[in-house]
């Protein structure tokens, strides 16, 4: 009986197919739960492959990855034991992937790299079931402190080094972003023109101004063109995102510069003070400076009027303090509302007449 039962196995053995090891060959799925899925090589029996062997990153089921019935391409790595060996599929998928990739490289075509983790000096990526790493320095066009933003998004790549041997798969999204700057520089500096007012995306702010997008370039408002008031720091009237209308000050074609003004979309409301006044009319205020020549009087927040030297007192003075002081309350003439220059004439000698 034994005799008989070695002889059938050995006849089992004889027809079954020659697979080796470590090379790629069909299977078909049997059997999927949770942590695995059985495969039939054609093997004396059904080998397991856990789901970490199924794809990359490992699925949360194997279930998400395989269903009954399909027939997948699957990596020998070992043959015998209990459990009739070890396959992976995620191994077949790489070594196919690999060949793909380099023809891609050679092809100078871009892939789609899923960001899955920071580590030190970049981002690791899944690219196609491979593992792709990002440098810090080739995510953006500017530095980013935190690159953790940057997990669970998938993002358009370059491939600027492959080596299988290493399994080494470096990418790059900065290559693709200067390139798209570049297009969309040419096509702005083609149009733009000083004087113009156009529509823009607050990129970054620093202490000197803010970065506003303008149809993917870059323009710089200085502090001082932010608001019609003093500005501390560009954060107190704007935010990073924002969208807001723009004056186009300069363009500089050559050195790629765009200067920007928000304030000069808004109209000053200088003049909306202004026009609440009129040559003649008598107003009291506050004396807020001193200076040389005269000194400056709030007429109202943020809109002064200046009390010339000859206009302070009826006799000859040297110091605006002769006659005035900071703090004082003083009634004075309107004299002259100059709307070019934006300046108020006051007097108050000429307001005792």
């Amino acid at each position: 009986m034994s005799e008989q039962m070695n002889m059938e196995e050995l006849l089992a053995q004889e027809s079954l197919p020659d697979i080796q090891e470590r090379t790629t060959v069909k299977g078909k799925v049997i059997q999927v739960n949770r942590d695995e899925a059985y495969v039939d090589i054609g093997y004396k029996q059904e080998i397991a492959i856990p789901k970490r062997e199924l794809a990359y990153p490992a699925p949360e089921s194997a279930e998400d990855v395989v269903k009954v019935g399909d027939v997948i391409d699957v990596y020998v790595v070992s043959l015998g034991g209990d459990n009739g060996g070890i396959l992976s599929k995620v191994k077949a998928d790489r070594m196919v992937a690999w060949t793909e990739m380099e023809k891609k490289k050679e092809a100078g075509e871009t892939v789609q790299a899923n960001i899955t983790q920071v580590v030190k000096g970049g981002l690791v990526a899944s690219v196609d079931g491979l593992r792709g790493f990002i440098p810090a320095s080739q995510m953006e066009l500017h530095f980013v402190k935190d690159l953790s933003i940057y997990v669970g998004q998938t993002v358009e790549a370059e491939i600027i080094e492959i080596d299988v041997h290493k399994q080494r798969l470096v990418l790059s999204r900065r290559a693709l972003l200067e390139a798209e700057r570049e297009k969309k520089e040419a096509e702005v500096f083609s149009t733009l023109e000083a004087g113009q007012t156009v529509r823009g995306t607050v990129k970054r702010l620093v202490d000197y101004g803010a970065f506003i997008d303008i149809g993917g370039v870059d323009g710089l408002a200085h502090i001082s063109d932010l608001a019609w008031h003093r500005v501390k720091h560009p954060s107190d009237v704007l935010e990073v995102g924002q969208e807001l209308d723009v004056y186009v000050k300069s363009v500089d074609p050559e050195s790629k510069r765009i200067s920007l003004s928000v304030k000069d979309t808004m109209r000053d409301p200088w003049y909306d003070s202004a026009e609440k006044y009129s040559e003649g009319q008598i107003i009291e205020g506050k004396v807020i400076k001193l200076t040389d020549f005269g000194a400056f009087m709030e007429i109202e927040p943020g809109f002064d009027g200046l009390i010339p030297m000859g206009e302070l007192a009826d006799k000859r003075i040297e110091r605006a303090d002769e006659a005035v002081h900071v703090g004082d309350i003083v009634r004075v003439k309107i004299l002259r509302i100059d709307t070019k220059r934006k300046r108020i004439s006051l007097s108050i000698t000429k307001a005792r007449d």
